[in-house]
């Protein structure tokens, strides 16, 4: 399960870096509405690090972006055909 808490899921990606202070750089919506990322920095040693989160359909951040969603077929819901379910019931 992902963390719903932007600050957690930097917490725990940062470690101990995350004790010097995160700039958000960029937050940004798509059109839709669909699509929520904010880019953060962290200043380290070696320079500044910026980091990328998606916000994805079930509340949680992630540094990948949510996948498309796709069309899908599924045979639960549909009526079953009578003689296939009496066929069922004699050979199975």
């Amino acid at each position: 399960m992902g963390e719903k808490s932007l600050r957690g899921v930097v917490e725990k990606l940062l470690g101990a870096a995350s004790a010097q202070p995160v700039r958000i750089l960029l937050t940004h919506r798509s059109q839709s509405g669909r699509t929520r990322r904010v880019c953060v920095e962290v200043q380290r040693p070696g320079g500044p690090l910026a980091l990328f989160f998606f916000r994805h359909n079930d509340g949680t951040w992630h540094v990948f972006p949510p996948g498309a969603a796709r069309p899908s077929m599924s045979a639960a819901g549909l009526p079953l055909h009578e003689a296939m379910t009496a066929k069922e019931t004699t050979h199975g």
